[in-house]
């Protein structure tokens, strides 16, 4: 006698699916078309329509505990061939991002960060950190907040002499461990789950994860990822690989830049302004340039794409990407231009941006970029595509 399985829906996990932009899950037939024409979905349990199906179920745990998932990058193809208007792909990332809400622990802060009503709170967290403990310090006697900011004694208008690099560096130095502490709870969780899930439905005959080669996989699928690969075999959204590359490849420019800079100031005592002829120097100004102008170009897409659902969570990264970009240099021409009162001004608003977009990037769409990158070294690692389908 077969075996009985009692299967239960979650239907709040239905409802917050429709609320984070999968609301169109409800016209899916389950016709399979999805999956035929999705140009990189796999031979072995191809995706979306098993996700489409374990969706209209209320099967949460098949969709947060699915690599698969992630191994969709919205290509379009699969919503716009869809004889229904299921929108396959509008699904597949509402379940990304309740995933990205279900991994980062605290629960409750994700749940903050993405609910558009409590944006004025998320916001003035960073304010509120820096200005109090700069308040602190000063109360010891540690004089690292001048709030008479002006030009430095050298006649040049400084950053440190505003917010001191010691103070910014005693917030975003542990405000990023926490971050990489964050990541490593939930990246320990979600590689055990889609292992777990990969051995349930066939997708892999590897019985444990050996650290070694699955870290080898990753750094197979690293090329992969910055060369965008993935998106040039895309056949409606294409055209987002160029802005989606510069904002990439900005933010790892900019990363670059500021590693050398702390090593310069911390090993080497030299503080900023830096020539602009400056090779680490140039290399900052493309990438802020690019930052901007990758952010703009997303949003100018998004926002012509009327068939595509964008959501709340969409538009914050985006704006918070443009943020950055927009304040970072601004406040470099502001400074050029002898305009204390602005430079120190734009440079404010800067750190809370980019403190807000570090603080919370396990909880935003951000996430994305460490997520998927694990579930495509995964996927290499399991030898799904080397498996024969029967």
């Amino acid at each position: 006698m077969a075996e009985k399985i009692l299967v239960e829906p979650d239907v709040d996990f239905i409802k917050q699916l429709g609320e984070l932009g999968g609301e169109s899950l409800k016209k899916c037939y389950q016709c399979a078309t999805c999956s035929v024409v999705c140009p990189i979905s796999p031979d072995i349990r191809p995706f979306p329509r098993k996700e489409m199906i374990s969706a209209s179920w209320g099967l949460k745990d098949k969709i947060i505990k699915n690599g698969d998932i992630w191994l969709c990058h919205n290509c379009g193809d699969c919503t716009t061939q869809c004889p229904r208007g299921a929108k396959p792909g509008d699904v597949m990332a509402a379940a990304r991002m309740y995933t990205i809400m279900s991994y980062a622990p605290p629960k409750a802060l994700g749940k903050a960060v993405n609910d558009p009503k409590k944006l004025p709170i998320v916001g003035a967290i960073p304010a509120a950190v820096f200005l109090v403990l700069g308040l602190v310090l000063k109360l010891f006697g540690v004089h690292w907040l001048n709030f008479t900011p002006g030009p430095d004694p050298h006649g040049e208008i400084a950053h440190h002499m505003f917010f001191s690099t010691w103070l910014v560096d005693l917030v975003f130095i542990p405000l990023s461990i926490w971050v990489i502490a964050v990541f490593a709870l939930g990246l320990k969780r979600f590689i055990a789950d889609i292992h777990e899930n990969a051995l349930s439905e066939g997708k892999t005959q590897k019985q444990t994860i050996e650290p070694v080669e699955f870290l080898k996989a990753i750094g197979r699928v690293i090329p992969v990822i910055l060369k965008h690969n993935r998106f040039s075999e895309c056949g409606e959204n294409n055209e987002r690989s160029t802005p989606h590359m510069m904002v990439l490849f900005s933010f790892i420019g900019l990363f670059i830049v500021t590693s050398i800079f702390f090593v310069v100031l911390y090993g080497f005592g030299v503080h900023g302004p830096y020539s602009q002829l400056n090779p680490v120097k140039i290399l900052a100004n493309i990438s802020g340039i690019a930052l901007v102008i990758g952010a703009i170009l997303l949003m100018r897409q998004r926002a012509a794409k009327t068939d595509q659902v964008s959501t709340y969570q969409d538009w914050y990264l985006l704006w918070m990407v443009l943020g950055v970009g927009a304040t970072g240099m601004l406040a470099e021409l502001t400074r050029l231009a002898d305009a204390a009162f602005l430079t120190y001004l734009i440079y404010f608003i800067h750190l809370m941006f980019v403190f807000n977009l570090i603080a919370f990037l396990p909880y935003s769409k951000l996430a994305h970029l460490v997520y998927r990158t694990v579930a495509m070294g995964y996927s290499e690692y399991s030898g799904r595509d080397s498996m024969t389908n029967v």
